[in-house]
């Protein structure tokens, strides 16, 4: 019987941590200061316009170091 009941207690004890933990996940979120919408936009835009520069960078070396290679070997 001692048991049972401390194994009952042990499982009340589990969700009493789960509880807590998302209760205090929650208080947390509470306490974020969200970005606005615009400011969010215009880090969004910066990003993809970096990216796609990036992305036209190394693509142009890449062509250009294919010919430079392709004149040295071929």
């Amino acid at each position: 019987m001692a048991k049972k009941a401390e194994a009952t207690a042990k499982v009340a004890k589990k969700e009493n941590r789960v509880v807590r933990y998302f209760k205090e996940v929650r208080a947390e979120l509470g306490k974020v200061v969200w970005p606005s919408r615009r400011n969010t936009t215009n880090l969004t835009a910066i990003v993809l316009g970096v990216t796609a520069a990036m992305s036209a960078l190394m693509g142009l070396l890449d062509w250009v170091f294919s010919k430079l290679f392709g004149v040295i070997v071929g």
